[in-house]
């Protein structure tokens, strides 16, 4: 089994965007964007997952069969996020 020889330029790049999101979230938390605020800040973040999970864990360079498993747990989580969000948006709170 070869293994994928990744440069340190593009590590470097990766941190560096990595970097630049994470201060893009700090900037974004001191504007108010009203209800819009987690919303940007789940997008940033989502984003520096993907990179971290392409690049520095090597699913970008690993076999199929990685990618499957990759992708059907991040599926697995969209599924449990939407199941739990869909019971607490539908209570009945006492105001």
């Amino acid at each position: 089994m070869s293994e994928h020889i990744v440069p340190k330029k593009t590590y470097l790049a990766v941190w560096a965007a990595l970097l630049v999101f994470t201060a893009l979230t700090v900037l974004l938390a001191y504007i108010n964007l009203g209800p819009l605020n987690p919303v940007s800040a789940l997008a940033i973040a989502t984003v520096k997952a993907i990179l971290v999970v392409l690049f520095f864990m090597h699913v970008k360079y690993s076999t199929r069969l990685m990618k499957v498993v990759v992708v059907s747990g991040a599926f697995w989580l969209l599924i449990l996020i939407v199941l739990t969000l869909g019971d607490y948006l539908t209570r009945l709170w006492a105001v």
